[in-house]
């Protein structure tokens, strides 16, 4: 086992990865990590402009990139990855190897809601789409996605968890 503890947050677009990451990193003292933020960095160009010049084949070619040097820095660290990032370039192995996976799966009506027509405007799959529409882009989406999700080491269900109950989650993961 490693030394470093590295925690990954897979799950839907909107079901709470940067909010829920950023409240967990500050619990463990540990940095956080967007991937679609270090992507941006590392190319300097917008996500939403990735897709639109260089389209999704590219994005998940450097996603898997950046996914892939971050999980391999000697650094302790809690990592929001894109709702896509495990379903491409086996990265789930990759993560399930390098660090301690959590799903956070939460009800789609609840994500839908998240996802209001007003707060896509920096995830491109969702623009331009009603809120009929986003529901059903996102039945789509777990119904693709569901089964690497379903690869985490740590399963979170429900709108509302805890930095506590994962930080007991975590503890028996590391002690097992």
């Amino acid at each position: 086992m490693s030394k470093w503890l590295k925690v990954v947050l897979v799950g839907l677009p909107g079901c709470g990865k940067s909010t829920f990451g950023r409240q967990l990193a500050h619990e463990l003292r540990f940095p956080y990590l967007d991937l679609d933020y270090q992507i941006e960095e590392k190319f300097q160009l917008k996500i939403p402009e990735i897709f639109a010049i260089h389209g999704e084949g590219k994005f998940r070619e450097w996603e898997t990139e950046t996914l892939s040097e971050l999980l391999h820095r000697d650094a302790s660290f809690v990592l929001a990855a894109g709702g896509g990032a495990p379903c491409f370039n086996d990265n789930m192995d990759l993560i399930n190897e390098k660090s301690i996976s959590v799903y956070l799966d939460v009800p789609l009506d609840t994500i839908s809601e998240r996802l209001r027509v007003s707060k896509v405007h920096n995830r491109p799959m969702f623009l331009n789409l009603d809120q009929g529409e986003i529901t059903l882009k996102l039945k789509s989406l777990l119904a693709q996605r569901e089964h690497f999700y379903n690869q985490s080491k740590i399963k979170l269900s429900g709108e509302d968890f805890s930095a506590e109950l994962l930080m007991y989650e975590l503890i028996n993961q590391l002690k097992n």
